[in-house]
């Protein structure tokens, strides 16, 4: 939104520079410094972007104070509950929510392009069997871009909107077949009859010699999973997608990029870290060794963490947290494990955790990656594959993102500059030779 306001910075050699306000909808305020180097020679030193708004974006927000997440202004809380991930997906590709008629023309588009090239599948038998899914997974996307050429006749805008819809449709056919190949199975086509989780879960779990058909809760659970982390403003890899979009790159080939920085265990990789500390912590004793875990935390332990809480935005509780918490109810339920030991487990490590003054004042409450693991592993999902999952999701908002910024005013090539610490200049002494 367009501002009058100033701030003024003011430099040890007497300059005062005025810097123009940049006001959004919500949140902060910026200033915008993006003429400061070029003008004035001055860099502002911001180490992780943590104060740092790098773009304009009409996409999602998130109010980390107030715990609200909202795509494109819709809170997440009523597009988990009375939409499915394709009209959350068209959402956020198009700004509106779709009628009848739309929805059901966004749905054709999608299950038209869910097979993917005969010869990608030929990629696989050059991974190792024990590959990570996310390795494979970077390996596919990038390598669309050799099967999906670009059309030189189309402006690039279109184009990444047309791969937006591709990518979308060909993700859960990539996912599943990076599963099947690590287990040793035939893969499976896709079925454009099904709905789009129930069309993943059968390319994931169906074998040739016998019937399968998903289980409704499973379904359910898997869609709004998705749509839980469809999107979530500009984080690590948000961000990677869009510097690659800033240089031109291939969209498969950006998304490619995007997945490499999800895979890390600081971003897409923690949902895997947390159900592995509550498999030890049940190994231990269970909700016994709870005391005895908090502590270990609290004094750092042999570096023990407490995985799935706290979060780089969020000051309260996760709102996909709490969303998350209530599909694990549903869904055990549905599948008979009402009395599941793990999910048991992660109620009270929360309950006791919230209950700690440590914790609180830190704003450690529990993030999407806590329960999101107990109900892909309660679908049948390996917990290597937990992270290709989101990769699943996310595809979608990545595509928002940077076909928002290839469509903007403001599209400049992503170039961070950098305060230098090394050594002064000096010169090759020949006689050390």
């Amino acid at each position: 939104m367009e501002s009058n306001r100033q701030a003024h910075l003011e430099l040890p050699d007497g300059r005062r520079i005025a810097l123009q306000e940049v006001r959004g909808v919500y949140g902060a305020s910026g200033y915008d410094v993006s003429s400061l180097y070029r003008r004035e020679g001055v860099l502002l030193y911001d180490p992780g972007f943590q104060s740092t708004a790098s773009c304009r974006s009409a996409v999602s927000w998130v109010d980390g104070e107030r715990g609200i997440l909202a795509y494109r202004g819709y809170p997440i809380e009523e597009l988990a509950e009375k939409c499915d991930y394709l009209q959350v997906c068209r959402l956020l590709l198009a700004g509106e929510l779709p009628d009848e008629a739309e929805d059901a023309a966004f749905k054709r588009m999608v299950t038209r392009h869910t097979m993917v090239h005969q010869q990608v599948s030929l990629l696989l038998n050059g991974f190792r069997r024990d590959a990570h899914p996310m390795s494979i997974l970077v390996g596919l996307v990038g390598a669309l871009a050799a099967f999906y050429p670009l059309d030189r006749s189309m402006s690039e805008q279109e184009q990444h909107r047309q791969a937006a819809v591709m990518m979308l449709a060909k993700m859960p056919t990539l996912v599943a077949m990076s599963y099947r190949y690590s287990v040793g199975w035939p893969l499976v086509y896709p079925d454009n009859s099904l709905s789009y989780a129930a069309n993943f879960l059968r390319m994931m779990f169906a074998l040739p010699v016998e019937p399968y058909e998903p289980h409704p809760a499973a379904v359910k659970a898997l869609d709004k999973i998705l749509i839980l982390h469809a999107e979530h403003e500009q984080n690590a890899s948000t961000t990677t997608v869009r510097l690659c979009a800033s240089a031109g790159a291939n969209p498969y080939q950006a998304v490619a990029a995007g997945i490499a920085c999800l895979s890390g265990p600081r971003h897409g990789g923690a949902n895997e870290a947390a159900l592995r500390m509550l498999d030890r912590l049940l190994a231990e004793g269970g909700v016994k060794a709870i005391p005895d875990f908090i502590r270990r935390v609290k004094t750092k332990d042999s570096g023990v963490r407490l995985s799935g809480f706290g979060h780089r935005v969020y000051k309260s509780y996760d709102p996909r947290a709490k969303i998350i918490r209530g599909i694990c109810h549903e869904l055990l339920d549905a599948l008979g494990l009402k009395n599941d030991p793990i999910f048991e487990l992660a109620l009270e490590l929360e309950r006791i955790a919230l209950e700690d003054e440590y914790f609180v004042e830190r704003h450690l409450y529990p993030n999407v990656d806590f329960y999101s693991g107990i109900v892909q592993r309660a679908i049948g999902i390996p917990t290597p594959l937990f992270t290709a999952i989101f990769a699943m999701a996310r595809t979608v908002g990545w595509f928002a993102q940077k076909n928002e910024l290839l469509e903007s005013d403001e599209l400049r090539l992503a170039r961070p500059r950098q305060i230098y610490s090394g050594e002064a200049l000096r010169h090759v002494d020949g006689k050390r030779f």
